[in-house]
């Protein structure tokens, strides 16, 4: 027979074996990627190479991205000058492809997936941190009104890509 003493400690060997594994695997995003002598980021306008004609894209990207960098807060948006890092991007790629064809052949969802090439520059240092492609969509309904539905796609993947571009900064994502 086992003793209540015994299992005491086994219980007590157990909950310290969790928390001890419950430390071991806490991580934060904030800040974590961010080299702690860059307080500013430059962002300029967002060149468009990607030949889709859409008016506005490197604008509204560059926009979002820079709203994002201030409801974050991690580094202060500044003018080039007075900038300790500099994000560069172009905007590679959009395209609106089928992704839901039903039946009789007739498409019923496409996808507007925009691709944007990021360099990310140490000024201080005068160093290369990242040079990267993301990639990012946002789906919608072919019917009704074409022009409305179509824009809301591109405003949602630039949302997301907006996303995944300030993570890459902030958090080495």
């Amino acid at each position: 027979m086992v003793s209540i003493k015994f299992l005491r400690y086994i219980i007590l060997f157990l909950v310290g074996i969790f928390l001890l594994g419950l430390t071991a695997c806490s991580y934060s995003f904030s800040g974590a990627s961010v080299p702690s002598h860059l307080k500013t980021i430059s962002i300029p306008i967002f060149s468009d190479k990607s030949g889709s004609g859409e008016f506005d894209l490197n604008q509204k990207l560059t926009k979002q991205l820079i709203q994002k960098f201030i409801n974050d807060n991690t580094l202060l948006v500044s003018d080039r000058v007075n900038s300790n890092a500099l994000l560069e991007g172009t905007v590679t790629a959009l395209s609106d492809a089928p992704t839901v064809v039903s039946g009789g052949e007739k498409v019923t969802t496409r996808r507007i997936t925009i691709s944007v090439r990021v360099v990310y520059k140490d000024l201080v240092k005068k160093q290369q941190i990242f040079d990267r492609n993301f990639s990012n969509y946002g789906d919608y309904t072919v019917g009704g009104d074409i022009t409305t539905v179509r824009k809301q796609a591109i405003d949602k993947a630039i949302e997301r890509i907006t996303e995944d571009i300030l993570l890459g900064v902030v958090s080495n994502w």
